[in-house]
């Protein structure tokens, strides 16, 4: 998708692909053909630049046709670099901007307490936005609302748009910070679908708090030439580097 189109955020789609997988064929409530189940869990992927793997997953999980990611950022093509809760079915929110994710988990959370529904919402974070002030205002009200049918998941690989997380502005120790906002929190490998399923299953991790989920990743995941490498943000394979990828990604697969 990503070389066809000449453009996308390959190392972030890697990294959150297994966190993907383990929500939506585990995790989460859904109907494709009634994306707007009013019972549906929410799902929101708030590092919105990482629209090439939600759309894998979301073509998987039946919400698209799998044909239809050819078309992945082409003109007039639903298929946009960043999800339009507008023109595709199973995306909750439009996001992009980041920061703005979480804000809008809170409402939906919110908006189920009200309710007394039974539906759950979660979002999907990268690491670098934490970064934006507007996480932690939401994380504030999350917890003083005690809203413990939200679910935050943290893509932890380390990298953001040309440095490390802590070289730009220092996040650790993220969990103690989660912590001190009022949030139960724990840690997982982010690549460990097992693992990952096992915390879900134990949702929510304390009642009466909001659950945070590190997921310590690999940016690039599963290509040794993209792994840990942060000009793989944004960078494009070119067609030798896309048939290495592949064949590396076909060998794990059924090794």
């Amino acid at each position: 998708m990503i070389c066809d189109a000449g453009t996308g955020h390959i190392g972030g789609d890697l990294s959150c692909a297994d966190i993907l997988a383990t929500l939506y064929f585990h995790v989460l409530h859904y109907t494709p053909e009634h994306p707007e189940n009013p019972d549906r869990d929410r799902f929101v992927m708030s590092k919105g630049h990482c629209a090439g793997a939600l759309y894998a997953v979301l073509a998987e999980a039946g919400f698209i046709d799998a044909d239809e990611l050819s078309t992945f950022m082409a003109p007039e093509s639903r298929l946009n670099g960043h999800p339009s809760r507008i023109k595709m079915p199973g995306v909750e929110t439009s996001t992009g901007p980041l920061g703005h994710g979480l804000p809008v988990a809170v409402g939906a959370a919110m908006a189920a307490k009200m309710e007394n529904a039974a539906w759950r919402t979660f979002a999907l974070l990268g690491d670098g936005e934490l970064q934006e002030g507007s996480n932690w205002e939401a994380a504030m009200a999350a917890a003083h609302f005690k809203l413990d049918r939200l679910t935050v998941i943290v893509d932890r690989n380390g990298l953001q748009q040309g440095a490390p997380t802590e070289t730009t502005n220092t996040l650790e120790p993220l969990a103690n910070k989660w912590r001190a906002f009022g949030w139960e929190t724990t840690e997982t490998d982010g690549h460990d679908i097992d693992q990952m399923m096992g915390v879900f299953d134990g949702l929510p991790l304390k009642a009466g708090h909001p659950s945070c989920i590190i997921a310590r990743t690999v940016k690039g995941r599963g290509v040794s030439f993209m792994q840990n490498k942060v000009e793989w943000h944004h960078k494009v394979p070119n067609q030798d580097e896309r048939a290495r990828a592949a064949l590396e990604l076909e060998r794990a697969k059924t090794s």
